[in-house]
């Protein structure tokens, strides 16, 4: 009975870690035919989210991690034009717990029982595109995903957090 506590609670702290580690999601591309070492500048279209507290700390995010990269907000004519967007959705997780006496994972009956548990939570999206401002044509796009808080504070640390990886290895092909 102690080693199936063991292994159950060594099996909870990995998936619990593994679970840190991969709860921010963050993804880039590129157009691999554009050159985005000619641009510089950039003009802010638009920045779509449900909560309009959240429109100028994305653009305060972005503008800071594009400044380290030597680029520079204009009001408008820049090289790149940037479109945000923010989205949430729910998201639900099942959890189900065994107590060793029958079912689970044993063959035959038993007089055990099941323990099913729902989470419910909230996952935030932030997908950030650039244009080419002369062509209209999208030349990068970067997205980061993480689980909501509660807590407006640790949103707003996430999201800087997000979107300063995302742009971590910008522009892509040159070397910082």
């Amino acid at each position: 009975m102690n080693v199936q506590r063991t292994v159950f609670g060594s099996v909870g702290i990995v998936l619990l870690f593994a679970a840190a580690s991969f709860a921010e999601q963050v993804k880039t591309d590129y157009d691999r035919s554009a050159d985005l070492s000619q641009y510089k500048t950039y003009s802010w279209e638009k920045v779509q989210t449900q909560d309009p507290l959240l429109v100028d700390r994305i653009k305060e995010a972005v503008n800071g991690a594009l400044a380290a990269k030597g680029w520079t907000p204009v009001e408008s004519g820049g090289n790149v034009s940037i479109v945000a967007l923010e989205m949430t959705q729910n998201h639900r997780t099942l959890n189900t717990y065994y107590d060793g006496f029958g079912g689970g994972w044993r063959w035959g009956g038993g007089f055990g029982t099941s323990t099913t548990t729902v989470d419910n939570y909230k996952v935030g999206t932030l997908v950030v595109d650039m244009f080419d401002a002369n062509t209209k044509k999208l030349v990068w796009r970067g997205s980061a995903s993480d689980t909501l808080s509660d807590k407006s504070d640790k949103n707003i640390k996430n999201l800087d957090k997000g979107v300063q990886k995302m742009f971590d290895h910008f522009p892509p092909g040159v070397k910082n």
